[in-house]
Order: structure tokens, then sequence, then C-alpha cells
């Protein structure tokens, strides 16, 4: 083993962060809060309790009662007001000192002539400190994402690659306040308050209470003005995601070590004899299936003797069992799998960082880690980082807007005094149907009701309406969602620094596992948080878990029909296409192989779509076409080689059946199968849709 080390020692001690307690929370100070992750590190000074107002249903009142899993999440507010001959609905209305430090929310909005439309004219207004003139008004899209409050990344829509009207936004310019906050919404599209009607708003702010006595400067909107420098330089720091200046340094290096099959450990960093702390990890992770390797392969940590970290490494930098690479505040994975984390993980005495290798194949392992000195104090607190998972768990039956089948999935439960600062959701979706509806519910301190109850799985890491694109910021990610609504592999990431969660006895964190099918899943998540010595949760290492076979196809997880030997529609390659839009369409709900097919639509007669057919051996193939037909598909000619016919794809319902196209000479290698609408059915409906579920090539002899 080839270990290079380079140590470098100072007599100086890192300058510890002076106590709160006796300055005033200001608009500054929270920005720089923001970018602090020793703060993190700490127990809060001056103390605070974070909580949430969202548009949760409100027939969820009680743990166990009907109403639990209610799922009507939308244009729920606290009340309605009259303010100046303006109706207002009251989203938020806190008391005491305290800062708004995130706000989420996507919506549907009325059009003119009266139609909902994918956009919203409403106003949003928030009121400070008791005034009747709001500090901060506007078109809500203006202010959540639209940067004329503030631009990126304090203030953005989630995902380039998402069409605007399903896009999550998401606000995390702190405004703080001394006495109290009220956050009220206008809008004349909001119809029969609390009912199934109207415009579809759904929020959640999150915001902090400070102790009494705290001091909290109010913010104004000239302090926008006043501090653009800071503001400028905290939003290049977040997305640039880097160490930053810390105290002198300690560096190990391991270069491409092979870690053999079980093997118990390998020790990446050890630091004893006084306090320190971690400040960056890398690791990558080479081997003949990487994919179970990042899964197989564990992290674990020890402070002050007390082992606190024991997590998959692919799950433990936000990736999953799956590299994709992408960037956040906490971690960062590049395209040639290597991972990287900037959690800052005190210890008073000692502390050790390991690699162990659970699995049976050999894994190469490259790793950096660099610690630091660090001044333990009484807020100093160690780092958890826990895992488990859910293996084909049954998700109930299919479900209507009660949830009656769905349950909440505990990510962790914790008794001490501590903070959770983030999340990892990793799963594989069994189903062609989305697995998020359910919300996060959050009991701090022994609360018998939540304070935190959410909207949607999406909205609680920052996306919405379970769209599947890639997307990143500093504190949510979804370095990949391919299993949202086709089935598959998804992994979602939120991280908090502002929106932390204090706890001074306990901390129980649930999210709903609501899914529209009846299905199975494989549902793991990993929690971050930090506790003072003492603190203990309920999640403890599951080897067990972490060695089973990673889910890679839906077959590994549900019975699947797949027509055998078939070429799937959705999976052949598009070269050319000449009008109309393709996608994926996916669902169980047709008898279609695997569940999804290729679909076009709103193409014109004369539109051509062309496709790569893969042939293995020269030869002569019956070739057969499995055709789904509707009230709005065309009539279509396919040609592959000599080989051309016509089908007539118009029926009254949605339906799919394998049609005998012909038999035709191919050759090996890549051939094309160009299909053209021809027109359509007098009957039909004129969008001109094609769905190709899959081809067969049958040999003939």
């Amino acid at each position: 083993m080839r270990i290079i080390m380079q140590i470098c020692f100072t007599i100086a001690l890192a300058a510890s962060l002076p106590s709160m307690a006796a300055e005033s929370v200001s608009l500054e100070s929270l920005l720089n809060e923001m970018v602090s992750r020793e703060r993190s590190a700490e127990v809060p000074s001056p103390h605070y309790i974070c909580r949430q107002f969202s548009s949760y249903d409100r027939d969820t009142v009680g743990v166990g009662k009907e109403g639990w899993f209610a799922n009507w999440d939308r244009s729920q507010f606290v009340r309605v007001e009259d303010n100046a001959g303006r109706k207002e609905y009251v989203m938020l209305d806190a008391k005491g000192a305290g800062a708004v430090v995130r706000f989420w929310a996507t919506w549907h909005g009325k059009s003119k002539d009266g139609k909902l439309e994918p956009f919203s004219n409403g106003t949003l207004r928030v009121y400070l400190d008791g005034s009747a003139k709001p500090a901060i008004e506007g078109p809500i899209a203006d202010l959540i994402s639209g940067g004329k409050l503030i631009g990126p990344p304090l203030s953005e829509s989630v995902s380039p690659l998402t069409p605007y009207a399903q896009r999550g936004h998401n606000l995390y310019l702190p405004i703080p306040y001394q006495d109290g906050c009220k956050i009220t919404y206008e809008s004349d599209a909001i119809v029969d308050f609390g009912a199934q009607k109207g415009e579809a708003l759904y929020y959640q702010i999150n915001y902090r209470t400070y102790e009494s006595g705290t001091k909290v400067k109010s913010f104004e909107r000239g302090q926008l003005d006043e501090l653009k420098s800071l503001i400028d330089k905290i939003g290049k720091t977040l997305v640039a995601a880097e160490l930053g200046d810390t105290p002198p340094l300690g560096t190990i290096q391991v270069a491409g070590v092979e870690l053999p099959p079980k093997t118990a450990g390998l020790n990446l960093y050890q630091g004893s004899g006084g306090a320190g702390a971690v400040r960056k990890i890398t690791v990558k992770l080479e081997a003949a299936d990487r994919e179970q390797a990042l899964r197989s392969t564990v992290l674990t940590a020890e402070f002050d003797g007390e082992q606190t970290v024991w997590c998959p490494v692919g799950d433990f930098f936000g990736t999953g069992y799956q590299i994709h690479a992408y960037r956040s505040w906490y971690t960062n994975v590049d395209k040639d799998g290597t991972m990287t984390c900037y959690w800052v993980m005190p210890h008073e005495k000692s502390c050790r960082v390991s690699l162990q290798n659970l699995g049976d194949q050999p894994v190469k392992v490259t790793s950096e880690v660099q610690g630091s000195v660090y001044e333990w104090t009484e807020r100093s607190m160690h780092f958890h980082a826990v895992w488990h998972q859910l293996t084909k768990v049954d998700t109930g039956p299919r479900k209507d807007q009660t949830g009656k089948g769905a349950f909440d999935v505990n990510y962790v439960t914790v008794s001490g005094v501590g903070k959770i600062v983030g999340d990892t959701l990793t799963l594989f979706n069994g189903a062609a149907a989305w697995w998020g509806e359910g919300d996060e519910k959050i009991f701090i301190d022994g609360e018998e009701f939540p304070s935190h109850i959410g909207t949607g799985s999406e909205d609680y890491y920052g996306y919405a309406w379970c769209r599947p694109e890639f997307f990143q910021s500093p504190f949510h990610a979804q370095p990949c969602g391919d299993g949202n609504l086709a089935g598959g592999f998804s992994v979602n990431d939120r991280y908090r620094m502002l929106d932390a969660l204090p706890f001074t006895k306990s901390i129980k964190f649930d999210l709903e596992l609501w899914h529209w099918a009846h299905t199975k899943v494989n549902y793991a998540p990993s929690v971050f948080w930090y506790g003072r010595p003492g603190a203990t949760c309920n999640v403890k290492p599951d080897p067990e878990a972490a060695v089973l076979p990673v889910a890679k196809k839906r077959t590994d997880v549900v019975e699947v029909r797949a027509e055998r030997d078939a070429l799937e529609g959705e999976s052949l390659k598009i070269v050319e296409k000449t009008g109309g839009e393709t996608q994926v369409q996916a669902t169980d709900s047709n008898d279609w192989s695997c569940n999804a097919q290729l679909w076009w639509i709103d193409g014109k007669p004369g539109d051509k779509l062309v496709l790569e057919v893969p042939v293995k051996e020269k030869g002569r193939y019956k070739v057969v076409a499995d055709l789904t037909k509707a009230v709005d598909y065309a009539i279509v000619r396919l040609k592959l080689g000599q080989l051309t016919k016509e089908f007539d794809r118009f029926n009254d319902g949605v339906e799919n059946d394998a049609l005998e196209v012909g038999t035709v000479d191919l050759e090996p290698g890549i051939n094309r199968l160009e299909v053209q609408i021809v027109g359509a059915n007098a009957k039909a409906v004129k969008r001109h849709m094609f769905g190709l579920d899959y081809l067969k090539l049958e040999k003939v002899e």
C-alpha cells in the first residue's frame, strides 16, 4: 500500500467563532452564516427552532387519524384577511424574533379568459414587525424565481431543462424580523378557499424563531443595495463549493490501493492527541461492477472513540450507486467518478476515517482526506451519517387523494442535542408512475403534531410536478431522475444551512411513501446530522442490506412483462425527425412490454421519424412491430430495407397489437426503420400520433 502523507502543523489554533448571543441577527449576519460550515457543526447561538408553514392538506389533523395521508396540498392557507379592500390569503404568520430562511413554491394560475394556465399572476406580500406596509411586494414569480428581488443562486427556478410551468421555485434570501412576520398572497384565481378548484398554489416556507431576548435587525429592501458586494460574494462562494479559507491543513492521500473483498477496513485518515476537524474527503472507486461497489463499499468514521458515520460511499456523496456529475454546497461528483464532500467533522481528542469493502469483488481506492486544527468548545458537535434501505417494499394499493395505503418511512429518530443538516434519498422505482407524492413530517423535541408537514417529496427536495430532469444547486439537487415517471433509478439531495433543524431533546424525521401505483421499490434514505457527545439514533449499521445486489432494471424489483428477444421501441436511437415531438411514454396501465413505448406526437402528413435498428447477423428476417392504436393515432408507413407497409392506427380505445410487417433481407450492423405519417382516419382526432412498443426480428431459415 502506497500512502503519501503531508502533515502540516502549526502552533496557532483556528480562531474560534464568537458567540452571537450578545449580537444582533441581521441580513448580513445570516448571509455570512449561510457559508459558514463551521457554524453548522455547532449548537446554535442564539438558539432557534426551525419550523414550517405550508399548503398541506388541512384534513391532516393527527397521527393515525383519518386524513393523516390526505393529499390535497394546494391553495390551503392560515386564513383570509381583508387588507385595504384586498382579499389576502395568509401563508405564514410567525410571532416574535425570527427569520424566513427558505421559500419554495409552484403554481397554476388563471388567464384573462378564465382558463387555468401554468403561470401565476398573484401578488406576494411580506409584512414585518406588525407594519401595515409590506417590506416586500410583487408578483410571486418575480420575487421567488424571477430575479427581480435577488438573483441566483439565492433565488432560482429549478432545472432549465424542465418546462417553466413545471418547475419548483426556491428563495434562499434570509428575511430577518424583530417582532413577527406575515406573508400573504392575493389572486382572484383562488376560488372557495380550501376547496378543490381555482388556482393551484403549493408552498413551503421555513422560518426560524429565536430564543427570547434575541435582538434582530429587520429586513429592509434598501439593504439589498447596501450589501450588494457581500451578496455577490456569497453567491459566488455557494456555486464554487470549494474548501475555502481554513486553518492549516493536514492531508493524507491513498493512491490506487486495491481493497480486497470482505475487507474490514482501510484507514484513510487518523488524528489523535488533541482537537481537530476533518474538512474534506475525496474518494474514487474503480471496480468491475462499479455500481455495486458504490453501495457495498462503506465509509465509516469514529470521533473521540465513537463511530458516528456508517454509510455506503455513493449515498454518502449524494449520487447513490450510479455516478452522475453534480455540485452542491457540501458535495461534488465528477464525471470520472471522483466524489468530494466538505462537511466539517470536529473531534476533541481523536478521529479515524475508514473504508470497508463488504462486497465480493476487489475495489481500487484513490482518496484524499484533509484535516485541520480546531478549538473544541461546549457548542461543538460530532458529525453523523446514517443509512438504511427498505428493499422491495410494497407500496400498497392504488391510491386516491385520501392516501389510503400510504405509510410513513422513518428517516431517523435522534435523542440528545443536535441538528439535522441534510439527507439523500436513493431509490429504484418498480412502476411507470410517480413514487413521491408523500410529505415530510418532522417532530422536534417531542411535538405531538409535526411542526413540518410538506406538500410532496419532490417539493421537499426543491423541484416540482415529479419531473425527471437533472438539476443542481447549492442546497438541493437531482443528479438523476430517470425513475420518477418511467420506473428505474432516482436520487434526490437536500442540504441545510440556515434551514437546519436544531433540537434540544429529540427529533423524528418521517417521509410518507405515497406511490400512485401498487408496486415495489427499493427506498434508501441517508441522513446527515450533528450531535453533542451522547446523542444517539435508531438507525444502526446494516451490512446485510449494503451487500444486496443493486437494482439495474425493473425486473430486479418487480415482475414486468418483457417481450422476449424484442427491440424495445423506447430504447431505439432516433437519428432523424422532421416534425412533431418524441418521448418515452411510460405507464403500467397499458399492455406494453416493459411498461413503455416510443411516442411520436403532433407530426404532420409527410413527416418522417428514422430509428436505428441493430442486426447481429446477415439474413432474412420476419419483422413484427407492436404498435399502439387510439382515437388520435395516424395512418403510418413503415419502411425497413426493401420492406414497406402501411397501418391505420385509429381506434376508439387505447390498445396495442403485434403486427406482421413482412419479410426482408438485412445486413449486419445498423439498419434504419423509417416511419412516415401518411395521414389520418376520417374519424380520428388529427394529432397524428404513433407509438412503437417493440420491434422483433425473427430469422427465417
